[in-house]
């Protein structure tokens, strides 16, 4: 993993916002290739050498964005979690996949990131931390729903697994839609044969 400096004055943190935001239009764009310190600087309209003091290379840039897109994944699952435990929806599943494939299709950096040979082994490593997040998050969520018992958790971690790896493939292209609804049948199939609470 990059070292880098984390700011600790506002006006620092607005600048580093402000080139990550940058970093991001480059990257949906162009592609990592585009990510170089001289053009995420220049779209930034920082200096280099500002730039540096945050971010020092290709690695660290893609690093800090792959931090800023897990944490929005991590935060629509929480903000799922929470609704779960209040409401009961007719479909969990495909609302969770359409949620989930909606923000695929929103953002263009992540999925040039995440679908091209941008990654580093520190930020595939942050990944399989997030996978075991977003797991747990979908099975509190399917208990909540009272499509699992409690002791589940594998059960769910299998199928956001696949769920996972079919998005992926979807965006490869434009969101095969066909693909996203054998998804969920495929899923709505699985987790029936669980048994109930």
């Amino acid at each position: 993993m990059t070292e880098r400096r984390v700011p600790r004055q506002e006006r620092s943190r607005r600048k580093l916002a402000r080139v990550l935001e940058a970093a991001d239009r480059l990257l949906a764009e162009e592609g990592v290739e585009a990510l170089t310190t001289t053009r995420v600087a220049a779209e930034a309209g920082v200096s280099v050498g500002a730039l540096y003091q945050y971010l020092p290379d290709r690695d660290a840039i893609t690093e800090a964005l792959g931090e800023v897109y897990l944490a929005r994944l991590e935060d629509l699952m929480t903000a799922f979690v929470q609704r779960a435990a209040a409401e009961k929806w007719p479909d969990p599943v495909g609302l969770l996949v359409d949620a989930f494939a909606g923000l695929y299709r929103a953002e263009p950096g992540f999925r040039a990131l995440w679908l091209g040979r941008g990654l580093t082994e520190a930020t595939r490593e942050a990944d399989r931390a997030h996978k075991q997040v977003m797991a747990a998050g979908v099975h509190r969520v399917l208990v909540a729903q009272g499509l699992v018992r409690d002791d589940a958790a594998t059960a769910c971690r299998t199928a956001f697994l696949a769920a996972d790896a079919v998005i992926q493939e979807a965006f490869r292209g434009d969101g095969d839609p066909g693909l996203l609804d054998q998804l969920k049948a495929m899923l709505r199939a699985y987790l029936g044969q669980l048994p109930r609470p």
